[in-house]
């Protein structure tokens, strides 16, 4: 049925909060005051009462100025020109539609596609914006420079889109209604996407990608053969480039003319080229084959639709002379680890890069006989062959002498030869190198990444060679990285990750705390750089994502020897027109994962069926870095530099039995108020939490949720913002097991009161029937000094009511739609029921934007997403 045709005047989600219900029942009994103190005069009619109360809205909180309500204060912000101006940070509620689509109102013949807004940033800002309604609205978000530049886009199908703002500036942000209508809750300053929602699956031609082709797979079902996938994709105007049907698919088609097949079959008509990116004719082919993608995501039979992006080496190339001294492996203790272990030649560590000089005599002796080649496109390759057995590395660069030989350097350092008299030294002299070839001239894709990571770790792939359990990587490296997050990617690497196998990524070299990927996806270890003086590169990546540091050097030379302190490796030279086998120095987080790819190739060495997990609770638990940023976990270094020899002591006699906190940090922003905090443990023995604790803050409590007898399950942070002056404020939580060290996770909260009156919108204030959930009366309105004031005059004596208000911005008839203001007395989560007896005052509650969503509520098709919502009165 629609909304319109839903019966009564409530819905509910049954499985929603059952205990809200309950607390709904409870009756007030005692007389809170009495009439008349609001200004309007007392009920002289001995059957009725009245109630009266005031709404406040939070600071920080401001709405869109053309909403679809009519009755929503009106102001124009369509143009980049007439911009809405807001603070920073501000959490902005409002509503766009393409003309004709959503509810009628104010904007439904006319439309709105764009809401803009000036705001000043700092670098590093977070813009993010969630979508009310993602059913039914495709919203994307857009920034530019003050001057109407466009820089940046968010442009994906799914509820988040995020920019980071690049430098300090004013900027206009631009809300955009790609198709159909929505509400939604733009953040400015900070991320309100679901705390355990790490990644946005986002579209953007910030990234790099091949336009014109599509990473593709379709949803599994009975009758889906090699035979009907073809037949999908060639009924999508669209041709198969590489792939199967049971897994990821390469696609391509004409992303050029608008009137091409696959514009018409997937019914793409929207053309945005200047319009939105400026007038580069690259910018437009990216946004013309985003636009493509998103019509495949639509469609009921697309379980992922990504572009092909390029990823790049994360290596600085070197500028001055080449030195002999390894500085960085003392920096991690590594000498003091080679006394225990020199590492085991049953440990496969896949390189997965340039390939390797097959023939370099400071590794020919350390690679495997299972390398391969991925890279299909022939002016990628650079060898004149597609893909293939063979991984040797002809150069990146069609230009002689700029081949950077990329893959052989990484290799290099995790398992050069070592006391062989010549070049130089591996971490893990003994370990066995796979070489995987998917990186050439200009870069590599993912799409053959993906294919070399699932050939490395024994997954189907397309070699057509399916490896063994004994042939397959124990570890796989990757000093590469470029475009965004796709579900594709994540779930071939939580496929190897079930494998056992421990993946290591550069976090990138962009100075930026943007994640960056492959490093940033779940169960990836993101390796951030640092310098010879232990502390971060300057054009490392940081930020959330960020788990270990390693040796990145740089171009200085700060211990005077008369050379650059950057990392050296095995590498080769190509300016004579033939490969001339040397050593070279680098610097970039491309060096630094190797250094840690050595390591835990070290640390399998003693403990071979070391899994991920046990890895990740070494690594969390400090028992293999050394501390060198804030104490605990920080977004510079993760947990802390590598120390080899730490690492080979910790699994010397076996993995211990170890707690795992996650998440790791907890940031509250600007808004939030509880966040949950799960504790687990890997391996086998005994261990419990026997305290847990908040810093003594006045503002911050720690307490147990769902928690078993040794102290294993949930727990619940919850931070109290009143008298909380404006600022930052950091603080910890200590669990302390009953084996090891304790564990620290730190908090931050951040609290600003801004020049923004706080405004929730035009509210619409209900006297609800507890059991019918019927309204009975409404009292329309707005704020003033960031409070609503109400009243109900005539309410029948004797029985019990609930007050609920809220916004309609979609003007769809319903209150507390996701993206609107939503409010109860005594509050959302334990609204009252009041009993009739007298003249009751200071009925005071709370409004604020919401964006609640249930699981079940998505994955039954729920298209508004909410569980509670009321019908008001026309």
């Amino acid at each position: 049925m629609t909304r319109r045709e839903e019966t009564g005047c409530f819905r509910s989600n049954l499985g929603y909060k059952s205990a809200l219900w309950v607390c709904s029942l409870i009756m007030i009994i005692a007389v809170l005051g009495c009439g008349g103190d609001d200004g309007s005069p007392p009920n002289t009619d001995p059957d009725t009462v009245s109630f009266s109360g005031t709404i406040s809205a939070p600071d920080g909180v401001t709405i869109d100025g053309d909403v679809n309500d009519p009755n929503e204060t009106y102001f124009a912000n369509d143009t980049l020109q007439t911009a809405q101006e807001v603070t920073n940070p501000v959490s902005i509620g409002g509503y766009v539609n393409v003309a004709g689509s959503g509810e009628s109102g104010r904007s439904f013949a006319s439309g709105d596609t764009d809401d803009c807004f000036s705001v000043t940033f700092s670098a590093g800002d977070i813009i993010s914006l969630a979508i009310g309604d993602p059913f039914t609205g495709d919203l994307d978000l857009y920034l530019y420079d003050d001057g109407g530049n466009y820089i940046d886009d968010s442009s994906g199908t799914d509820r988040y889109e995020t920019i980071t703002v690049p430098a300090d500036g004013t900027y206009i942000v631009n809300v955009y209604a790609y198709d159909g209508a929505s509400n939604y809750i733009l953040a400015i300053g900070t991320d309100v996407s679901d705390a355990g929602d790490k990644h946005a699956d986002i579209l953007s031609t910030r990234y790099d990608f091949v336009p014109g082709q599509a990473i593709v797979r379709f949803k599994e079902t009975g009758q889906l053969s090699k035979a009907s996938g073809v037949d999908r994709i060639t009924a999508m105007g669209m041709a198969l480039a590489a792939g199967a049907v049971d897994r990821e698919m390469l696609v391509t088609f004409d992303e050029q003319d608008l009137q091409s097949e696959a514009y018409q079959t997937l019914g793409v008509s929207k053309y945005l080229s200047s319009e939105k990116v400026g007038d580069d004719p690259a910018t437009i082919r990216k946004l013309r084959t985003l636009h493509v993608i998103k019509a495949m995501r639509k469609r009921a039979d697309v379980l992922s639709a990504d572009p092909n992006y390029i990823v790049q080496p994360m290596a600085t190339a070197p500028n001055d002379e080449l030195y002999s001294r390894q500085w960085h492996y003392p920096q991690i203790n590594l000498p003091q680890a080679w006394d225990i272990t020199t590492g085991s030649s049953d440990v496969v560590v896949a390189v997965v890069d340039t390939g390797v000089l097959m023939n370099h005599p400071d590794l020919k002796e350390q690679l495997t006989s299972t390398g391969y080649d991925f890279i299909k496109d022939n002016s990628m390759s650079n060898d004149g062959g597609g893909i293939d057995a063979d991984p040797d590395d002809p150069g990146d660069s069609a230009t002689a002498g700029s081949s950077s030989f990329h893959g052989t350097h990484c290799a290099g350092t995790i398992a050069a030869s070592t006391n062989n008299g010549i070049g130089v030294a591996g971490v893990s002299w003994d370990a066995k190198i796979m070489p995987v070839r998917v990186l050439g001239v200009g870069g590599g894709t993912t799409y053959d990444v993906l294919q070399g990571v699932r050939y490395a770790a024994g997954l189907e792939n397309d070699s057509g060679i399916k490896l063994s359990e004994d042939q397959r990587a124990d570890i796989i490296s990757m000093s590469l990285g470029g475009g965004g997050y796709t579900s594709t990617e994540a779930s071939v690497y939580a496929a190897v990750r079930d494998q056992g196998i421990i993946v290591i990524a550069a976090a990138g070299n962009e100075s930026t705390a943007t994640p960056s990927y492959p490093a940033s996806y779940d169960g990836v270890v993101s390796v951030s750089a640092v310098n010879i003086n232990g502390t971060l590169a300057s054009y490392s990546n940081y930020g959330n994502y960020v788990d270990v540091a390693a040796p990145g050097g740089d171009a200085g030379d700060y211990d005077g020897d008369g050379y650059s302190d950057r990392v050296w490796s095995t590498c080769g030279d190509d300016s004579s027109g033939s490969i001339q086998y040397n050593y070279t120095a680098y610097n970039g987080t491309s060096m630094a994962t190797p250094h840690v790819a050595g390591v835990v190739a070290l640390m399998k060495a003693l403990a071979p069926d070391m899994t991920p997990g046990e890895f990740d609770a070494l690594l969390q638990n400090g028992d293999i870095t050394n501390d060198i940023g804030d104490t605990g976990r920080d977004n510079y270094y993760g947990y802390g530099l590598i120390d080899a020899y730490q690492a080979v002591v910790a699994v010397s006699s076996g993995v211990p039995t170890s707690l795992i906190v996650s998440p790791t940090t907890v940031n509250f922003g600007t808004g939030s108020t509880s966040a949950t905090i799960t504790v687990s443990k890997v391996g086998s023995d005994a261990i419990s939490v026997t305290d847990y604790s908040a810093a003594p803050e006045t503002w911050l409590t720690l307490s147990g949720t769902d928690v078993d007898a040794d102290g294993l399950g949930t727990y619940t942070a919850t931070a109290d913002r009143s008298g909380l002056s404006d600022g930052n404020y950091s603080s910890t939580f200590t669990f302390t097991p009953s084996s090891g060290d304790p564990i620290t996770v730190p908090v931050n909260l951040q609290v600003s009161s801004t020049s923004t009156s706080a405004d929730a919108g035009f509210h619409y204030v209900l006297l609800v029937d507890p059991e019918t959930y019927e309204s009975l009366t409404q009292d329309d309105v707005q704020a003033v000094g960031g409070s609503y004031s109400y009243s109900f005059n005539n309410v029948t004596k004797g029985q019990s009511y609930l007050i609920i208000a809220g916004s309609d911005r979609d003007n769809d008839l319903y209150i507390g739609n996701a993206g609107e203001s939503l409010g109860a007395y005594l509050t959302l989560d334990q609204i009252t029921a009041i009993d009739a007896n007298s003249d009751l005052t200071g009925l005071d509650f709370t409004t604020d934007l919401k964006l609640s969503v249930s699981a079940s509520d998505l994955a039954d098709g729920d298209s508004d997403g909410t569980a509670l919502r009321f019908r008001r009165l026309e």
